[in-house]
């Protein structure tokens, strides 16, 4: 009895560590207060200041910045990550395994150290950075969660299924797109969302691809903003609604997964 209390304490106590920052500034973002902790009455005022692009000019451009630059990021590595877990699979034992350990070798590495290395691939192609950059910075680094995400799915697969298609008289792409990829779509979503929220999160990376030439996402926004001594309320409103969207399209999947079992 005393070992599930302690054990339900610190369960609590754990998601009490991780959501209370999150409920702060969603609470926080229905004061106007400038400072953080200090409550002045409800108000609405600071999404309507967010939304008012000519106040906050430079932060709705950092958002849809980043928000164009993830969408972009997750499609394309969630393509590529998938049709890599598809080949990795078809390898034989030994190159499976060296193939998985190759493909964990990004996501283990430091962000800092993909971030120059990347910097200076750019450099070296004498590529100018910016937009472009970035989004293809971001596909290398979402690209392996996308193949951890799809590989389970793989591995779930009845084996035969794509055979018997192929006996059916569907050609390899018919039998990839009406029997493998249905199989596989779960871990083809999950791998979206996980780099979605990967690229918008990111700041590592970014920071060396962006260039010099105006470009923000919200990260760096929010990195310069803090070097001038303080945040911008109206990130807190923003914070909200991200946290909000990710959360009901969470619940929305979950919902749906529940249903098909």
């Amino acid at each position: 009895m005393v070992k599930k209390i302690l054990a339900q304490t610190y369960l609590w106590v754990l998601l009490l560590a991780l959501y209370a920052p999150i409920a702060i500034i969603v609470i926080y973002s229905f004061t106007e207060a400038k400072v953080l902790g200090n409550w002045t009455g409800f108000s609405m005022k600071l999404y309507a200041s967010l939304f008012d692009t000519g106040a906050h000019h430079s932060l709705v451009n950092a958002f849809v910045n980043t928000i164009a630059i993830a969408l972009i990021a997750a499609t394309a590595s969630t393509i590529l990550g998938s049709l890599a877990a598809i080949g990795i699979y078809n390898l034989k034992a030994r190159g499976r395994q060296t193939m998985g350990f190759i493909n964990t070798i990004p996501i283990l590495n430091g962000d800092i150290i993909t971030g120059i290395s990347l910097f200076l691939l750019f450099v070296s192609l004498g590529i100018t950075q910016g937009f472009t950059t970035v989004v293809l910075a971001h596909i290398t680094f979402c690209t392996p969660y996308v193949v951890l995400s799809v590989l389970p799915r793989l591995k779930q697969m009845n084996p035969n299924l794509y055979e018997a298609a192929l006996d059916l008289g569907a050609t390899p792409m018919q039998a990839l797109r009406k029997v493998i990829i249905p199989e596989i779509r779960p871990g083809m979503i999950t791998g979206f969302l996980l780099a979605l929220t990967i690229s918008i999160d990111d700041f590592a990376v970014t920071v060396f691809t962006i260039g010099n030439q105006g470009l923000e996402t919200l990260s760096t926004y929010i990195y310069a903003d803090a070097r001038k001594g303080g945040l911008t309320p109206e990130l807190r409103p923003l914070s909200a609604i991200i946290f909000v969207v990710i959360l009901v399209l969470l619940i929305i999947l979950n919902r749906r997964a529940d249903k098909k079992r």
